[in-house]
C-alpha cells in the first residue's frame, strides 16, 4: 500500500489508463498546461501531448458533447467539468445523448465516457459554486453515478469507469482532494456498484457518501465512547444504481437508520434510501428513519451562514441521541 492524496490517486488512474489504451483521452478547462484546477491531470500534458490532454474553451456543453460523440466511435474520453455547478450547461449532452444512446440505437451504439466533476460546499465559494447535484444525476436512467470517499476509491473507480461501456459520472468533493489515504501498490479496480461497511455496529446504521461518510465515522466514535451506542457506518459509494441489498441487510441488523448527506433533503439521496427501506424492510424498524441534511436554501458566502446551513458530525450524533432518547 502507498499513501496518496485524492488528487494524486486520480492522477495515477489517469496516467495508467492512458498508458494502457491510446484511445483514452482527457478533456476539460485548464487540465493541460496548468495541470488541472485540483492537480488531477498534473504532468499529463507534457507526457501525452495536446492531442490526448485537451485544454478546452469555457464551453461545458460544447466539449462534453464533443467527448460523447467521440465515445460513439470507440474513443474513451475522461471529461473534467471543473465544478459541478457548471455541469448544468452540459446536461442536454449527458442526459439526452450519453445516457440514452444505447437504448435509442437498440444497442448499436454505446457511450463509454467518463465525466468527473467536483462539487460540495468548500469554504465560502458562494451559492453558484457550492452545489451538491448528485441527486440530479442519479435520477437519470442509463447513467452510472459513483462518488468516492477516499483515495483508494477515487483511484479504483476512475479506472473501472474508463473500462466500463456505460457513461459514468464521478461525483468528487472539493474538500477531499488533499485528503490522504492508502491506495494499493498494484493495479486496483473498484466496483461501480454496491456499498461498503466502513464500521461494524449493532444499534443504528449511519448511511453516508463521499464527505458525509467521514461525519458518520466521527459520529460513530463519539456515540460509542460517550453513550455506549455502537453505530454501523455504510458508505453508499454507488448512487446509481443504489445498493438495495446492502441497505436492507444493514437495516435488518440494526433496526434504526440515520442518513447523512451534505445536499438539501428535498428529492435527495436520503429520500431514496428511505423509500427503499419503506418498501423492503418497514417492519424491521424500531424507529422512524432520520435524515441529516443541509438547510433547503442557497449556500451563503458568509462563513457563519454557510457553516449553519451545512451539517456535520455533531448533527449526526444529535440525531442518533434523539432517536435513543439520550
Amino acid at each position: 500500500m502507498v499513501e496518496l492524496m485524492c488528487w494524486e490517486a486520480i492522477r495515477r488512474a489517469h496516467d495508467e489508463e492512458m498508458t494502457n489504451d491510446p484511445l483514452v483521452i482527457c478533456m476539460g478547462e485548464d487540465i493541460g498546461v496548468a495541470g488541472g484546477t485540483y492537480k488531477a491531470t498534473n504532468g499529463l500534458y507534457d507526457k501525452y501531448g495536446p492531442e490526448r490532454v485537451i485544454d478546452t474553451p469555457i464551453s461545458e456543453n460544447g466539449y462534453t458533447g464533443l467527448g460523447i460523440g467521440a465515445s460513439f466511435l470507440g474513443v474513451r474520453p475522461i471529461i473534467e467539468i471543473m465544478s459541478v455547478n457548471f455541469a448544468w450547461l452540459a446536461m442536454d449532452q449527458l442526459f439526452n445523448s450519453a445516457a440514452k444512446v444505447r437504448y435509442m440505437s437498440g444497442g448499436q451504439l454505446t457511450a463509454p465516457v467518463v465525466v468527473r466533476s467536483a462539487g460540495g460546499a468548500a469554504h465560502q465559494l458562494g451559492a453558484q459554486h457550492s452545489a451538491r447535484m448528485e441527486k440530479v444525476f442519479m435520477g437519470i436512467a442509463g447513467l452510472r453515478v459513483v462518488t468516492p470517499s477516499n483515495p483508494r476509491q477515487a483511484y479504483g473507480m476512475l479506472k473501472s469507469a474508463v473500462r466500463c461501456n456505460d457513461p459514468v459520472f464521478i461525483n468528487e468533493h472539493e474538500l477531499m482532494y488533499n485528503m490522504k489515504g492508502e491506495v494499493p501498490d498494484e493495479e486496483y479496480f473498484h466496483p461501480l456498484e454496491g456499498s461498503e461497511v466502513v464500521r461494524e455496529g449493532r444499534d443504528v446504521t449511519l448511511f453516508g457518501y463521499n464527505i458525509s461518510v467521514h461525519w458518520c465515522v466521527q459520529a460513530a466514535a463519539t456515540l460509542s465512547k460517550q453513550f455506549g451506542i455502537e453505530a454501523e457506518v455504510v458508505d453508499l459509494f454507488a448512487l446509481s444504481p443504489l445498493d438495495r441489498a446492502g441497505i436492507v441487510a444493514s437495516v435488518r441488523k440494526t433496526h434504526r437508520v440515520v442518513i447523512a448527506e451534505e445536499a438539501e433533503p428535498v428529492v435527495g439521496v436520503g429520500a431514496e434510501v428511505m423509500a427503499i427501506i419503506n418498501e423492503e424492510c418497514f417492519f424491521e424498524l424500531d424507529a422512524a428513519p432520520v435524515r441529516v441534511s443541509a438547510v433547503n436554501a442557497p449556500v451563503a458566502y458568509n462563513h457563519t451562514l454557510e457553516k449553519a446551513a451545512i451539517p456535520n458530525a455533531g448533527d449526526v450524533v444529535a440525531a442518533v441521541r434523539k432517536m435513543f432518547g439520550k
